[in-house]
């Protein structure tokens, strides 16, 4: 791992323990390290397990979408890592912008040509985004109204990150269907902004637009043809959510909350997901563990209890993700295959990330 990354993860977690001290500072540290060692030890395992599968359903969505291909992998260490990858840079890079070029180096590291590993890691995307929108729109369906009316500051919050998803979605729509039309408004934008900077930086920044815009239209054209492995693709996102949102459940379980229900529980973990895709800080935090207190403050009562459960969620779903992450950066492919130019110029082979 470079430098730089190594600094990034390290400030994470440090702000990530800082976080949990401004949460704790007030509990009595008896009361929970005597809920630590009551919890139940085997809800607790299921749901770490609940976490690994999910990793694994997405492994497995890679592996659908890499099929009947030349380079397809086959060793399952060099399939499972990507997902790892992915999780360690969405964590530590706004937006979680830093995991789709993560994921190509790791697929060239294993043998994947570039241009083929991008359609791949587009499809998973639009994919992805896909899937959480439509599960996003069933909790809405459901849920929304007593979210609104319980937790007007949270509710606000959720539509901003169900405005960035359609936003995003919509984005790339236009760009598959509207290529032309997409690339005239994104032109007339460009030269917009070109009035309050450099017009060598306008020029810059066209371009890379542009060639984002050619490209993706490009991989959409495979996007379309593949029908059978967008919807197998498409089942298994969705298992890899559902055992994603399936944590949370387990979590308060391992807590003895037992009087929880399963799917208002997995709706809230939805609204979760939704509100911390509008915060740029690295991973959403702050925001993810604000809303855990806001939402499921209403399932457990003392206060102890809820911070224990938002330390054991927190580190499943994200600090799990970096550790598994600098382990699969540190250990490369199995009979790696490094392609030795992309596109055009060489990738650093001793230090990719």
């Amino acid at each position: 791992m470079s430098r730089k990354n190594f600094a990034a993860t390290l400030i994470m977690l440090v702000v990530g323990c800082g976080v949990f001290w401004l949460e704790i500072r007030k509990t009595n540290f008896q009361i929970l390290i005597h809920q630590a060692i009551t919890l139940n030890w085997w809800w607790l395992f299921v749901a770490f397990l609940s976490m690994f599968l999910s990793f694994f359903f997405e492994a497995l969505v890679l592996k659908v979408l890499l099929r009947n291909r030349d380079d397809e992998l086959h060793h399952w260490w060099n399939i499972i890592r990507i997902p790892w990858i992915q999780a360690l840079f969405n964590a530590i890079t706004p937006f979680s912008s830093g995991g789709q070029p993560a994921q190509i180096v790791a697929l060239v590291q294993s043998g994947v040509e570039v241009g083929r590993g991008s359609s791949v890691l587009l499809m998973k995307f639009v994919i992805y985004q896909t899937i959480v929108l439509i599960n996003f729109i069933i909790a809405m369906v459901f849920q929304f109204e007593r979210i609104a009316q319980h937790f007007s500051g949270l509710a606000i919050l959720i539509i901003g990150g169900f405005l960035i998803h359609i936003f995003t979605i919509g984005i790339l729509l236009m760009v598959m269907f509207y290529y032309r039309l997409t690339r005239k408004l994104a032109i007339g934008i460009m030269k917009i902004i070109g009035l309050v900077v450099s017009s060598k930086k306008k020029e810059r920044w066209t371009k890379n637009v542009l060639d984002k815009i050619d490209n993706f239209y490009q991989e959409s054209l495979v996007l379309k043809q593949e029908k059978t492995k967008v919807f197998k693709a498409s089942v298994l996102t969705f298992f890899q959510l559902l055992f994603y949102y399936l944590v949370v459940y387990f979590t308060l379980l391992a807590l003895h909350v037992d009087h929880v229900n399963i799917v208002e529980v997995l709706i809230m973990q939805i609204m979760i997901v939704m509100i911390t895709s509008i915060f740029p800080i690295p991973g959403g935090t702050g925001g993810a563990e604000y809303s855990f207190k806001a939402l499921f403050s209403q399932y457990v009562s003392v206060p102890s209890t809820l911070i224990l459960g938002m330390f054991i969620w927190r580190f499943i779903t994200y600090y799990l993700g970096m550790f598994l992450g600098i382990i699969a950066v540190a250990f490369k492919p199995i009979n790696e295959r490094t392609q030795s130019r992309v596109r055009g110029g060489k990738i650093n082979n001793e230090e990719p990330f």
